[in-house]
């Protein structure tokens, strides 16, 4: 058995020495054997159980890597398998977000002039306006509003409601996400995305750049799946 010291572990990633005892510690590597000196004494199935949490770390983030450590050397292990599970489904429904939201902003992009021209021939709609237009109550509208999907400006003669070009890409993206059976803290995010990025085009970019993201997470799962499953053979 070849003995390894806490440098050792802590060398191969960039870590300090207290870095690696805290982890011990904290139950996300196996209890070191000491010698009679009290000095630890690390093994290689310690410094695969560090790989493995840091590629946990990588794919699931820092709470749930913890989790899973400790799961497994609790000897539970459909626990561990759980959590991880629980991660691959996140991901699967975020992507399917993102799909979800890219053929909005694809559907808002291809009909932009015909919103933008209704919306100028109009100058800007009332709610009772903007509700037949999309086929919804004003009810609907009103409750949008309420959790920040829709913005609209209030006449200062009248105080009554006044939705512009975008309000009016808003709500129909709003529509869409809704169809797709979206919560409204959801779609009320995704507008703001838009509103903050300047626009449809601004926010495509930045759904590639959430592919991009999605991509390394999944990655990043089969590179922990391999570290852990090579970790677990060991112990």
């Amino acid at each position: 058995m070849k003995i390894l010291r806490p440098s050792d572990l802590a060398r191969e990633h960039g870590l300090s020495t207290q870095a690696v005892r805290n982890y011990e510690r904290d139950g996300f590597l196996p209890p070191a054997e000491r010698t009679p000196s009290g000095y630890r004494i690390y093994t290689e199935a310690h410094a695969a159980a560090l790989r493995a949490y840091l590629g946990l770390v990588a794919a699931y983030g820092h709470a749930t890597a913890g989790r899973i450590m400790n799961a497994l050397h609790d000897d539970a292990l459909d626990d561990a398998l759980r959590l991880i599970d629980s991660g691959h489904g996140q991901l699967l429904r975020d992507r399917e977000t993102l799909d979800s939201v890219r053929r909005a902003v694809n559907h808002l992009t291809a009909a932009s002039h015909t919103v933008a021209d209704r919306a100028e021939d109009a100058d800007s709609r009332t709610i009772r306006e903007l509700a037949h237009r999309l086929r919804l109550t004003p009810a609907t509208l009103r409750n949008w509003e309420g959790v920040g999907i829709l913005t609209p400006m209030r006449d200062p003669a009248t105080g009554y409601r006044r939705y512009s070009a975008s309000d009016i890409r808003d709500a129909e993206l709003a529509h869409l996400l809704r169809r797709g059976g979206y919560p409204l803290e959801q779609i009320a995010a995704v507008v703001q995305q838009i509103r903050s990025a300047g626009g449809t085009a601004e926010l495509a970019a930045a759904l590639d750049d959430w592919q991009r993201k999605l991509t390394a997470r999944g990655l990043a799962m089969l590179d922990a799946a391999g570290l852990l499953g090579h970790y677990m053979r060991m112990f």
